[in-house]
């Protein structure tokens, strides 16, 4: 079906001729690069239909991509490449700018460039086996640098049979691709759609992170079946659905599920739960109605029952399995494992381990679970210090050792906080070297150097010295609670010196649930996150009238830098009327 649609978003359509032809174009340079089996390729792309071109064509070429998040920090970025042994990257002419300089060449993809079109359009020779690498991606790392997980095109096949067979796609299915390219999720977004030639549909960035702008544009474009990371799900089940909605499933996973769907909902509802290293999913199973009698009275929903081809296991510490109904360690076996880590044979060792039930090799989670009594799953948190935000895996380690990098800092410690129900704050508890005291600001500027935005600290609280147990560890239990009130008397606070820092210092304590906000307090800082930036952008669309991208909060995170921002586009609007000669008095 050459003339099927296969991706579109930002305005680009791409049918799978279209699609088949540029991937085969593309895979032939990299080819004649020195890409083949066991080679990574670094790919620094946002969501785009090139994104799809270039990951497709590191496929057939028979290489391994490497997704890299085009907002990660260059040091980040480097690292990852250096690690992974990338030597050549394809990046887009926006992304080219953020590629650090190394030892690897760039293919820039470009639609407006016929820079391929010398290449031949033929399937490339030499295509990988099931046993060599599909991709590599890279988590948080507990020894203070991310780790690449080893995917196969085994484990990752068994995922897209899986999925095909228990969602039932077909080719008349349209589906979506919501998370960034360094998320395992869109591994999970792609490929069981394309190998099924149904469409994939990219929304843009305001409208994804954004639950009512989301549910409109699903139905708008007809969706079929999707994919929202738990914190977007569980907000999308409150929503009203009309009832032309296409939906017929939503899929969900990447943190913990608190919420059943409504009895009137006009799709199922699936959650799903599984690490990095269990090639996305390990666990799935559909979620009964709020009303339904499930395990108990109050039985949060389960996180499922094993896939094809996996087996789960609840471990004691010894590896033997606990009584029926008994907590202990989830441990994962099965098609979906992981080779293993990228050049850390240690860790590999460590969390890939022999069970000794039946000999095979299995992956050690770090989550505590146990068996239900209808054979589901119920997760029951962490066996570590291992944290999870908005679906990010977080080691606290890999930010305590950024952290002790800083001359203010002598030693730290990084928790997750839940002082409002249902947001997690991470909160960074700082023993100041003697004599250099450091700004929170300074603190959380200096990480961005290193890390995604996702693991900076939204508090940093300074103390004597850390609390200790009897043994000298930590005692997590013993670090203070981030009392609001004193910790927003630290700030010198300075009132709004304009209409527009008024209305916007407004829009933001209203939304952060504060009693007012200093024109220079940092958003981030004051615990905001890319969710409830969206929800800040669409207020001050409705304010001001302006379109600001969510990409303005990152740069200008304060009130007193945004409403630059926002009376520089409202001046600008104004001169685009007067020029058009339009009636100005409306603006």
């Amino acid at each position: 079906m050459p003339d099927g649609l296969a991706v579109s978003g930002f305005g680009r359509q791409l049918h799978y001729n279209d699609l088949e032809l540029r991937s085969n174009r593309l895979a032939n340079l990299l080819r004649q690069r020195g890409a083949g089996p066991e080679i990574c390729v670094g790919l620094c792309a946002n969501r785009s239909p090139e994104l799809i071109v270039a990951a497709l064509a590191i496929l057939k070429c028979g290489g391994a991509y490497v997704p890299l998040d085009p907002s990660y920090p260059a040091a980040r970025i480097s690292y990852i490449l250096q690690d992974a042994g990338v030597q050549v990257v394809i990046v887009q002419p926006e992304t080219a700018r953020l590629l650090p300089a190394g030892a690897w060449e760039t293919v820039v993809v470009d639609p407006r460039v016929g820079d391929l079109a010398a290449y031949s359009s033929a399937v490339p020779s030499g295509a990988a086996t099931p046993s060599n690498l599909a991709y590599v991606i890279y988590t948080s790392g507990s020894t203070g640098q991310p780790k690449g997980v080893e995917i196969t095109h085994a484990s990752l096949l068994n995922l897209v049979f899986w999925h095909q067979q228990t969602f039932h796609v077909t080719a008349e299915d349209r589906a979506t691709l919501l998370t960034s390219p360094g998320f395992d999720a869109a591994v999970w977004e792609t490929w069981p759609y394309l190998a099924a030639g149904a469409s994939l549909h990219l929304p843009e960035e305001s409208i994804r992170l954004s639950p009512e702008a989301l549910r409109d544009w699903l139905v708008e474009n007809a969706i079929t079946i999707s994919f929202a990371p738990t914190v977007i799900a569980e907000r999308l089940l409150r929503l009203p659905w009309p009832e032309r909605t296409a939906l017929r499933r939503l899929l969900t996973g990447a943190d913990t599920l608190n919420e059943r769907p409504p009895v009137n909902l006009p799709f199922k509802f699936f959650n799903n739960y599984g690490p990095t290293e269990c090639t996305v999913v390990a666990t799935s199973d559909e979620v009964a109605p709020e009303d339904a009698p499930v395990n108990g009275n109050n039985e949060p929903p389960s996180i499922g029952r094993p896939i094809a081809n996996t087996e789960a296991w609840i471990l004691d510490a010894d590896l033997q399995s606990v009584p029926a109904g008994a907590p202990g360690e989830l441990c994962i076996s099965g098609a979906g494992l992981a080779r293993g880590y990228r050049n850390r044979a240690d860790l590999t060792a460590e969390r890939f381990v022999r069970n000794p039930s039946d000999g095979g090799r299995i992956y050690r989670t770090g989550d505590r679970a146990r068996f239900l009594p209808d054979g589901q799953i119920a997760f029951m948190g962490r066996m570590d210090s291992q944290i999870k935000i908005r679906g990010f895996r977080i080691e606290p380690a890999e930010i305590v050792m950024a952290l002790n990098r800083h001359p203010a800092v002598e030693e730290s410690a990084v928790i997750a906080r839940e002082e409002i129900p249902g947001e997690q704050r991470l909160a960074a508890y700082i023993v100041p070297a003697a004599g250099a005291p450091a700004a929170e600001s300074a603190l959380a500027d200096y990480l961005r150097e290193s890390l995604p935005e996702y693991m900076i600290p939204t508090a940093f609280v300074s103390l004597p010295a850390l609390p200790l147990t009897s043994h000298g560890k930590l005692d997590r239990d013993a670090l203070p609670p981030l009392d609001s009130a004193s910790h927003d008397g630290e700030r010198e606070y300075i009132a709004a010196r304009t209409p527009v820092e008024e209305r916007l210092a407004t829009i933001l304590a209203s939304l952060m649930g504060l009693e007012r906000v200093s024109i220079h307090e940092n958003f981030f800082l004051l615990g905001g996150h890319s969710l409830l930036g969206t929800q800040v952008i669409g207020r001050v669309r409705d304010a001001f009238g302006i379109e600001l991208p969510l990409r303005s909060l990152f740069d200008a995170p304060t009130v007193a830098d945004l409403s630059s921002e926002i009376e520089r586009l409202i001046l600008k609007k104004l001169e685009t009327v007067r020029t058009d000669g339009a009636d100005t008095q409306s603006v």
